[in-house]
């Protein structure tokens, strides 16, 4: 499925799962603690930081639909050296729950963050 679907009285509203993908890269950048998003080459078992720009900002995150039309968002995060990585992931996961089904009118049934990379920032 392509994207996600609402009934409303007035009719149907289908949601682009790259829409929910955008603004869920949005709202994970915006979180303490994170660098950035991380692209993963599966077959190199690379890990390579994408720049945060509007282009960027999809990619390292995946959306998927359940068969009860709920949302299933996986996140490749880099984090920065120093920060309680659970801290930075429940923060992660607690702020994209709430701004993503507010924004979608989706409900979301899991957030599975995979933390590739520990980078330092330099100031």
């Amino acid at each position: 499925m392509k994207g996600s679907s609402v009934d409303t009285h007035l009719g149907n509203i289908i949601i682009d799962s790259n829409v929910i993908t955008q603004y869920a890269g949005s709202v994970a950048v915006e979180c303490f603690g994170i660098v950035g998003m991380a692209n993963v080459n599966v077959k190199d078992g690379l890990v390579k930081l994408l720049k945060i720009n509007s282009a960027d900002i999809g990619r390292g995150i995946s959306v998927n639909v359940s068969e009860d039309h709920k949302l299933i968002l996986d996140f490749h995060v880099i984090v920065s050296y120093g920060v309680s990585i659970k801290a930075v992931v429940d923060n992660l996961i607690t702020n994209v729950k709430y701004k993503v089904e507010e924004f979608s009118g989706l409900e979301i049934e899991a957030v599975n963050v995979y933390v590739e990379d520990v980078k330092v920032i330099d100031d």
